[in-house]
């Protein structure tokens, strides 16, 4: 490719990665083989990941004369450290699930053969939770990550402060006194 076409279809991945990280519902990677460069850099993007016994990540850009581009710079050292993210990168030196778990990178690791049904199922709880809730603590746990404590703690009482009007808000606290499931509608 010359170097505009390069250029032009870095964009495209770019606006697909973010879109992934700004998703305003949760989003799960399941991670059931090789997740290298531009995949590891996908897996990074999502809320977090759930990974089989089988799962290899790796960033090694820096061995075909280029660098992780669609945030594998930022995201990686936010989850594991600074100091192993340039160890990993630097050296393009690929890491097993059992690694990633020990480091903080995957939430879960199981047999391949349950992977997805066990990634269904954390989501199906997410699902029972009030939307309006679970999207809200989405975003203030993202942005306020981004920047200082005190700054982080005014956002979450931003984002509190948009769900006292809703029905939803309404509905989990009368079925919490009245001891029975919600019913919620995402109002």
């Amino acid at each position: 490719m010359s170097d505009d076409q390069w250029h032009a279809q870095h964009a495209i991945f770019e606006e697909a990665y973010y879109a992934v990280m700004e998703c305003p519902v949760p989003v799960i990677a399941a991670v059931n083989g090789y997740a290298y460069a531009g995949g590891c850099e996908l897996a990074l993007m999502c809320d977090f990941i759930y990974a089989s016994t089988n799962a290899r990540f790796a960033l090694t850009e820096v061995s075909i004369g280029i660098m992780p581009g669609a945030g594998g710079t930022q995201n990686l050292p936010r989850a594991i450290g600074e100091r192993r993210t340039k160890e990993l990168i630097l050296a393009a030196q690929p890491w097993d699930a059992a690694q990633a778990l020990e480091w903080g990178l995957v939430n879960h690791v199981c047999e391949p053969g349950v992977l997805l049904e066990t990634t269904f199922q954390t989501a199906q709880r997410i699902c029972q939770n009030a939307p309006i809730a679970v999207r809200q603590a989405k975003k203030s746990i993202h942005h306020g990550l981004q920047v200082d404590n005190m700054t982080g703690l005014i956002y979450e009482v931003q984002c509190y402060e948009r769900m006292i009007s809703t029905e939803d808000r309404r509905e989990g606290i009368a079925a919490f006194n009245e001891k029975r499931k919600p019913q919620f509608k995402g109002r």
